[in-house]
């Protein structure tokens, strides 16, 4: 079953997510922006400013099934926007694009993430986090696709249908759900994450050639813990990749975001190189939404949840992965809640989008000068490996939702 919207929507969830992880020191940050529908992607333009998407909070138009809450309708709206922010202000420099939501605007799939090409011109990708067989009902969207934007114009044409492409073709054989969460730009290729669909693709700028270029496995747990606190036998969960950065080497790099019962720990860090078979990189994560590298060559993953999703506990952390492998944890808690993206600024400072499934309440920090401990090396399984490690495709199959237990909302599957 494909994840079932982080379905799209974060779902949120300061203790250390392992018990041999030494407490970090409060970083320093701020605010810089406030009052978002439920932000999520975030890059800097060509003009020095940070761009923002809002997955918006849905509307009163058409609705289509919830792969997430069971027995409920996501339902359509134009509530998504992109937001900029510089000079100290922030201002909505594109509105108007769809967006899907519960009634009460969680649970939300709408403009995800945003990145521009050499040209300065934005792509965008924007989710829709349901079985692509119902998007006719909510009539000529672009929920879904990659699209590129005019903001002077306050417009913008689709470059690629990534929902229909999974229609077609359901590389991983699995449910029939598409979430187009994240992309980059590598020369005239957009590479793009569907977290619906488990797929990493590829499509041209002019969206020519449409591929899927690497399917990330699935995963078993052999003593998964629920929310009872009973223990049954092997359990495989719906997990996702969510977010994508391409690394020195040149490969690139993908979060995972683990599905119910949402095992603290297992989360992965996957490298897809030019052979497209994932492989993984580190492990030892819960709930990754984003990736980032900086100048040095330095890995910096966003968690947004340290806890399983079923405790209760919104703290997020941002975790620091050195050439070495050595792990320093930048932020753990203390205000940074249920964070959604990441990027690295040219002044050295991290950008996050806080609160990412929040309407309303979603912010941007601005995280300067951190102070950190490093983590005891007993608390990953695996820290970088030196040589990747393959994964074995795991056998695919479906997996029966247990009835009054919390699921994942930001990434369907």
């Amino acid at each position: 079953m494909k994840l079932k919207r982080f379905g799209i929507t974060f779902l949120s969830v300061c203790i250390a997510a392992f018990s041999g992880m030494k407490a970090a020191e409060a970083a320093s940050f701020s605010v810089i922006a406030d009052g978002l529908n439920n932000p999520r992607g975030l890059t800097f333009g060509p003009d020095g400013s940070l761009y923002v998407t809002e997955a918006g909070t849905g509307g009163n138009g058409a609705c289509v099934p919830s792969p997430s809450a069971q027995g409920q309708s996501l339902c359509y709206g134009t509530t998504g926007a992109v937001t900029k922010i510089g000079n100290g202000t922030q201002e909505h420099v594109l509105t108007g694009l769809p967006s899907l939501a519960l009634p009460n605007g969680t649970d939300t799939a709408g403009p995800h993430d945003i990145k521009f090409d050499a040209s300065g011109k934005p792509y965008i990708a924007v989710g829709y986090a349901s079985n692509p067989t119902f998007r006719a009902r909510l009539g000529n969207t672009d929920l879904g696709k990659i699209i590129t934007a005019n903001f002077n114009t306050n417009s913008w044409t689709s470059v690629a249908d990534l929902a229909n492409y999974e229609l077609a073709n359901n590389p991983d054989q699995g449910d029939l759900i598409s979430n187009p969460f994240s992309l980059l730009l590598d020369g005239n290729n957009i590479i793009a994450v569907d977290t619906g669909a488990n797929e990493l693709l590829s499509v041209g700028t002019d969206g020519s050639n449409l591929k899927a270029i690497a399917t990330i496995p699935r995963q078993t747990l052999t003593n998964p813990v629920f929310p009872s606190g009973a223990s049954s036998s092997p359990f495989e969960i719906q997990a996702v990749p969510t977010n994508i950065a391409k690394g020195p080497d040149g490969a690139y790099y993908i979060s995972q975001l683990t599905g119910f019962p949402f095992p603290e720990g297992k989360a992965k860090i996957y490298r897809v190189g030019s052979d497209g078979q994932p492989t993984v990189y580190s492990d030892g994560f819960t709930q990754l939404t984003d990736l980032a590298f900086d100048p040095e060559g330095n890995l910096y993953a966003l968690q947004y949840a340290n806890q399983s999703l079923w405790k209760g506990n919104v703290d997020g952390s941002v975790i620091k992965i050195a050439t070495d492998g050595t792990r320093t944890t930048i932020l753990n808690g203390n205000g940074l809640e249920s964070p959604t993206g990441l990027t690295i600024g040219a002044d050295g400072a991290i950008y996050v989008t806080n609160r990412g499934d929040s309407p309303g309440l979603g912010q941007v920090l601005k995280i300067e000068n951190p102070r950190s401990v490093p983590e005891s090396s007993s608390t990953f399984s695996l820290l970088a490996l030196l040589g990747t490690v393959s994964v074995t495709l795991l056998q695919k199959g479906k997996t029966k939702r247990l009835k009054g237990l919390p699921e994942n909302k930001l990434f369907p599957k």
